[in-house]
């Protein structure tokens, strides 16, 4: 069995948590708690292309805040 979460041809939500970290998300599984949908029910290509123009800074909200 594949990982659902590495499926490329897959439907996926971004999330987000409260320190503004992205996550690919497959849509038949619950978004888990702290973490929000910032898009919904998007390709594979399209959400990896939301994460890349989104999350520009990988730290953590709380340490970019520190500059």
């Amino acid at each position: 069995m594949s990982n659902p979460f590495d499926n490329p041809d897959g439907t996926f939500h971004v999330l987000a948590n409260a320190e503004n970290q992205h996550s690919l998300w497959p849509t038949f599984a619950p978004v888990p708690a702290g973490w929000r949908t910032v898009l919904e029910s998007a390709n594979r290509e399209a959400a990896d292309r939301y994460v890349q123009e989104h999350w520009t800074d990988l730290r953590p909200l709380s340490l970019q805040n520190k500059d």
